[in-house]
């Protein structure tokens, strides 16, 4: 009997297009909206007047849609994924992939937002780069454990 070759990447692949969405929207929702900390444009244009305020939900509302996006193409990934008969149904190559791309959304935009454009900080004050730091940190772990749940799933 011949041994099926089997893909596991269409999954990591959703997975990571997934946790990108999925992490901009805690993002977005629990540090832009439940906790207010900062906005999208918020170091830049500070929203302490109704104009700039305006002009920084805008922002986020651009931010929130590309979230979507990514949430819509994980989900289309997943999609086509599951018609495939080599891809193996994996929940910790899934998961993986998801813990491993919402590591790549806050390190890549915490390094754009944050370090590089300082359009936003985390958490705006005293201990700012601090937060910053963390976010980065948080990114870097999330992505060193999404490698570790998606590698053994691969062998």
């Amino acid at each position: 009997m011949a041994v099926k070759e089997t893909h596991d990447g269409p999954l990591i692949a959703a997975g990571i297009a997934l946790g990108v969405g999925l992490g901009g929207f805690v993002d977005g929702i629990l540090l832009h909206q439940l906790l207010q900390w900062h906005n999208m444009l918020s170091a830049r244009l500070p929203p302490d007047n109704l104009v700039a305020m305006k002009i920084n939900m805008m922002w986020d509302g651009l931010f929130h849609v590309l979230t979507w996006l990514m949430t819509v193409i994980g989900l289309a990934l997943l999609w086509r994924a599951g018609g495939r008969e080599d891809v193996p149904w994996r929940g910790r190559t899934l998961v993986g992939g998801m813990v491993l791309g919402w590591g790549l959304f806050n390190f890549v935009e915490g390094l754009i937002d944050h370090q590089l454009l300082g359009i936003h900080h985390v958490h705006p004050g005293a201990y700012e780069l601090a937060w910053d730091l963390g976010f980065l940190g948080s990114g870097l772990l999330c992505i060193a454990l999404g490698i570790v749940l998606v590698c053994p799933a691969r062998r």
